[in-house]
């Protein structure tokens, strides 16, 4: 029977490619040779990482295969269509792709049939038999069946001739109610809890404990045999396939351009409040908490703000904070402020400031969702908080969109189906469901998802990240360029309304956008933009610096005609004219104005009292408070102050502008896939180390000297192909073969002769490969030759039956002892298979 080891020899170039492409965690780090590869891939925690990543059919046939063989009926792939009710060309199919994986996988091995592999001559159908270690990591209910170890009564067992006509046999033996606490345990789990003694049910029990239907676990258990089940089953380990499901529907009336519209308006809103956030925090920077956080009243401030939900505000601070946009400045008396790349970002098109975003939340461990939630202590999280954080957010992310671009376009998919997608697309590493739908709102709160559908925007976010990883710099981004696609035109032109309002039908320009940001208040938006004229909003525009002819000129450049209505210009112009009439200096502050009558009666208004103002002249007021402190006190009173320098020239400061040392983008972005060349040369690698280590093991026990008889080391001349692996495996076997003391010592220090009788016929004294043939018999059930290391430091050979091989200890079975023990690996010296005549 071939060996895992012989498989992995018989793959070819591609295959063995594809298996390292499958299973990357085998090829990092590197193996040295197919020995050491085969020793990784029947590991139980690569083969556990492999069945996390596999679908639910996928895992059916893995415990389909692993039942049918342990049953004792050579699992050919017609069996398996029976075992899994593949009764259409759909669900045949389905299997059939099932099993191509495993087998790329190096999950299943498949090799030549005979005359009982079913319905044809010897050969023609090819066997399957699960992988060394393969049954282990399914746990011990495969496919909701009992241990083989379970005794199935007589006649009921899976290579009988009728086991269900046995069990319904002895059914009918057995008093009512009995057929329906069998029907209970049919399905799995195979293990029930006796009910109370001295009741029908017990005395129903009772019966089938007797007639052998039931088995007695441990404590009050009861467990049903795996014989009996499938013979209930029909034969079948499981009811059907498990096809994948439809988790959407086609919404009524949403088209492609829809979804792209709506994309495209989730996208430009989410970078509209991102960069009100940081206008604000530059402003007001909120205070870092002691635990690293954000306050709650900071973040309710902040949501007032920017008049949006909380949980919405909680995504954008995490989402700008893993773009590396707010951080902690590291003052004495901390507080979170935007930082120097906020700059380059904000400098930045609408598609690249929101290709930065939505690449950081789709690769950020941080969980938004668990803001406001409590922990382990029973307090709240914060935003920002270090230990909001789970590291398996950047894989829920990205199969959330998987499952959604495996929907045709236009098409919806509520939680519930995208729960049930996931569901079967890893059935053994299900999110939680509050967190597949707090994805889902982040994705359409970032204008990844529009009208609830995946667009173009958001399938060119996947299509980075599941193939190549980030754009590098000077490569075109392909992120920015789908949103920019999906981006209507902008528009230039503003209408103005003699009502002080305007209208922008469209998106705005760039420019205009940045005009209207600073002299006008936002009604609305949608597919057109409204904007109102308020004094306040004027003033605001005039205090940035800019005068009143600037913003005439500047609305007239955008008005179809280039007037402005004349409302809109008295008011602009009337604001302009009590705008700067007060001016604030300092030393420590005073305020100064041509127009006494300006003055009257600031210094006797109590909302000024604590500017500590009195009079110095008619036209000159001093002050106790900065002159940054009276220019927002009498701002706030409805006064319209601008600041003057020591030449008396107006000086328009602007706000006091703080940065944070950022340390950019915080992402946890999977690395792209290994590039063919490299797992091609790994490959060849292993091609080479593995023929060289055979020659090596062939001209050992063909000369019984070691690696040097016979076998070129290439030491004459420059270095081939494979060479430098062939002298580490060559160094290895030496050590193995000659002088290493796992080869074996007795008492006094000598080297014995045991390890190299383990060494040779067949057998290993290698460790690693020692392994490889403990967990090969495990799984074929064949007895071995151990050489254990007793206390001493004496070899002791006993025969033994692996049971499992995991986390450094053999647990086997002694025949000659009738005994199980538990071994630690680095105990063994040799390993080498049972004669045929001295098999037990």
């Amino acid at each position: 029977m071939a060996t895992f080891l012989d498989d992995l020899r018989a793959r070819d170039d591609d295959a063995l490619a594809a298996l390292l492409r499958a299973r990357p965690d085998l090829a990092s780090p590197s193996p040295v040779t197919l020995a050491s590869l085969a020793v990784r891939a029947t590991g139980r925690t690569s083969t556990d990482r492999a069945l996390a990543e596999l679908d639910a059919t996928t895992l059916q046939v893995l415990e389909a295969v692993v039942v049918l063989d342990g049953a004792g009926t050579p699992p050919i792939r017609a069996r398996l269509h029976d075992a899994l009710g593949a009764d259409d060309d759909v669900a045949r199919a389905a299997v059939d792709a099932a099993v191509g994986a495993a087998l790329e996988r190096a999950l299943v091995l498949e090799g030549p049939g005979g005359e009982d592999a079913g319905g044809g001559a010897p050969g023609v159908d090819r066997v399957l038999r699960a992988a060394p270690g393969l049954a282990d990591a399914l746990g011990p209910y495969p496919a909701g069946l009992a241990p083989a170890t379970v005794p199935d009564p007589p006649g009921t067992a899976p290579g009988d001739d009728d086991p269900a006509g046995a069990v319904a046999a002895l059914l009918g033996q057995a008093p009512t109610g009995a057929a329906a606490l069998l029907d209970a345990l049919v399905w799995g789990p195979p293990v029930g809890v006796a009910p109370a003694p001295r009741t029908p049910a017990a005395a129903a029990v009772a019966a089938l404990l007797r007639a052998g239907l039931l088995a007695p676990g441990t404590g009050s258990h009861v467990v049903l045999p795996r014989g009996v089940a499938l013979a209930l089953r029909g034969g079948r380990t499981h009811a059907a396939p498990a096809l994948p499901p439809a988790p959407g529907a086609p919404a009524p009336g949403l088209t492609d351009a829809g979804v792209a519209t709506e994309s495209a308006a989730g996208a430009e809103r989410a970078v509209r409040l991102v960069e009100a956030l940081l206008r604000l925090w530059e402003r007001t920077p909120p205070r870092v908490l002691r635990g690293g956080g954000l306050g709650v009243r900071d973040l309710r401030r902040t949501a007032a703000a920017l008049d949006v939900a909380e949980d919405e505000v909680a995504v954008l601070v995490e989402v700008a904070g893993a773009a590396g946009l707010v951080a902690d400045d590291g003052e004495e008396l901390p507080a979170f402020l935007p930082t120097a790349s906020s700059d380059t970002w904000a400098a930045g098109d609408l598609p690249q400031r929101w290709s930065a975003l939505v690449r950081a939340w789709v690769g950020t461990v941080r969980a938004p969702w668990l803001v406001g939630t409590r922990d382990e202590h029973g307090s709240p999280r914060a935003a920002l908080d270090p230990t909001v954080q789970r590291t398996w957010a950047p894989r829920l992310r990205r199969e959330v969109l998987v499952a959604l671009a495996a929907l045709p376009p236009a098409v919806v998919a509520p939680p519930e189906g995208v729960l049930a997608a996931l569901r079967h697309r890893a059935p053994r590493s299900v999110p939680p469901e509050p967190a597949v739908r707090a994805v889902l709102a982040e994705a359409a709160l970032l204008g990844v998802l529009g009208a609830g559908a995946l667009g173009a925007p958001g399938r060119a976010l996947l299509a980075e990240v599941v193939r190549t990883g980030p754009v590098t710099s000077g490569d075109e981004d392909p992120v920015a360029a789908a949103l920019a696609a999906a981006l209507p035109e902008p528009v230039d032109v503003l209408l103005l309304q003699a009502d002080l309002t305007g209208v922008v039908p469209g998106r705005p320009a760039d420019e205009l956008a940045d005009l209207l940001e600073a002299v006008s208040v936002v009604e609305s938006r949608g597919g057109a933009l409204t904007v109102r004229f308020t004094a306040g909003s004027v003033r605001e525009g005039l205090d940035a610096g800019r005068t009143a002819d600037d913003v005439l000129a500047a609305l007239a450049r955008h008005v179809p005609g280039g007037r402005v209505p004349q409302p809109l210009e008295y008011l602009v112009r009337d604001v302009a004219r009590q705008h700067g009439r007060l001016r604030a200096g300092t030393a420590d502050g005073y305020l100064r104005s041509d127009d006494p009558a300006v003055l009257a009666g600031l210094v006797e208004d109590p909302r000024l009292a604590s500017l500590g103002l009195f009079r110095l002249a008619p036209t000159v007021l001093g002050a106790r408070a900065t002159a940054g402190e009276l220019l927002a006190a009498l701002r706030a009173a409805g006064r319209a102050p601008v600041a003057e320098g020591p030449d008396g020239q107006v000086v328009h400061a602007g706000p006091a502008t703080r940065r944070a040392r950022g340390r950019g983008p915080r992402a946890s972005v999977p690395p792209p896939p290994a590039p063919p060349a490299r797992v091609e040369a790994l490959v060849a690698r292993l091609r080479a180390a593995d023929e060289h280590e055979r020659a090596l093991e062939a001209a050992g026990a063909t000369a019984g000297t070691g690696p040097q008889a016979g076998v070129p080391t290439g030491d004459g001349g420059p270095d081939r192909p494979g060479d430098a692996v062939a002298r580490v495996v060559e160094r290895a076997a030496g050590a193995v073969r000659g002088t290493s003391p796992r080869a074996g010592r007795d008492g006094k220090g000598d080297v014995s002769g045991g390890a190299s009788g383990a060494a040779g016929a067949g057998g290993t004294a290698d460790p690693a490969s020692a392994l490889l043939v403990l967990r090969q018999a495990a799984a074929d059930r064949t007895a071995v030759r151990v050489e254990l290391v007793g206390p001493d430091g004496r070899l002791q050979e006993r025969v033994l039956r692996p049971l499992r091989v995991d986390a450094g200890r053999l647990r086997a079975v002694d025949p000659a002892r009738a005994a199980e023990l538990t071994i630690a690996v680095h105990r063994i010296a040799g390993v080498r298979p049972v004669d045929p005549p001295d098999a037990p």
